[in-house]
């Protein structure tokens, strides 16, 4: 793990390989390591950068009313610091969002768009009881002992298929979440509504989504793929919610074969 200073907050990360950018955003429980399987097998062909949003892993915490648009800010600033240029954008979930973000006040840093279980933020994206419901609820575990957590969301996150070593692997991150972190990350993503972004997007766009998540349904999926002019939808048969970890060589093939796809085209026009 190593730390940069971006936008003020010491922001932990993991970083290996060489190649055209890519950044893994976790979702809004979990941290960096969800993406271990992610690193590994993506290094070879690119440099991939996981970061600990605010809040989490190995990262300071933020003031607890943070939002959406300041966790994207600090993204910008953090891409900065490491000089990766214009990236390939990852997002899982909450981390989908953030990628939304990112776009709407950095339009020209993303060099294209995976969004994983993606919401356009609960309030554009689930009806408006669920996103409140959500939220108290975050709000709730974020004072409890961090196995109600894990006890709570785990069955809500993975299909029974998921990979046992990896769920496990899952578990232990949530278990050492932050507090303050829990609380911001949800109150910011209660209140995005990124819906009026969508129609803005012109870079490539892969939205990948598992068949069994019932955190981010399939009608979820469907508003964004018809929001976002261009953009590829595909479900992963038999995965949850984390449906990099639930689904990885699925998931990693048709991650791999877009941004190999969109790596080499930018390679192309720059040379």
């Amino acid at each position: 793990m190593d730390t940069v200073d971006a936008g003020g907050h010491r922001v932990a990360y993991e970083r290996r390989g060489e190649g055209p950018p890519v950044v893994l955003l976790h979702g809004y429980v979990g941290d960096r390591r969800m993406w271990r399987s992610k690193i590994d097998e993506l290094s070879d062909e690119f440099t991939v950068v996981a970061w600990d949003a605010p809040g989490y892993g190995g990262s300071s915490d933020p003031h607890e009313d943070f939002p959406l648009s300041a966790f994207a800010d600090c993204l910008a600033a953090f891409i900065d610091a490491l000089e990766l240029g214009r990236p390939h954008v990852v997002g899982l979930s909450f981390g989908g969002g953030l990628a939304l973000e990112l776009f709407r006040r950095h339009p020209a840093l993303p060099a294209s768009l995976v969004l994983a279980s993606a919401y356009a933020g609960w309030a554009g994206s689930l009806p408006r009881e669920l996103g409140e419901e959500r939220l108290q609820q975050a709000l709730r575990l974020a004072d409890l002992p961090p196995d109600h957590l894990v006890d709570e969301l785990m069955p809500t996150m993975f299909s029974d298929s998921a990979p046992a070593e990896l769920v496990e692997e899952f578990s232990a991150s949530m278990r050492e979440f932050h507090p303050a972190g829990l609380r911001a990350n949800s109150r910011a993503f209660a209140e995005a509504d990124l819906r009026d972004v969508l129609p803005r997007i012109d870079v490539p766009t892969l939205l990948l989504y598992g068949d069994r998540d019932v955190r981010a349904p399939a009608a979820v999926a469907h508003d964004l793929h018809r929001g976002i002019a261009g953009s590829t939808l595909v479900f992963i048969p038999g995965a949850g919610h984390v449906c990099n970890i639930d689904a990885p060589q699925r998931f990693n093939r048709e991650l791999r074969a877009f941004l190999s796809t969109h790596g080499t085209l930018m390679k192309r026009v720059s040379s």
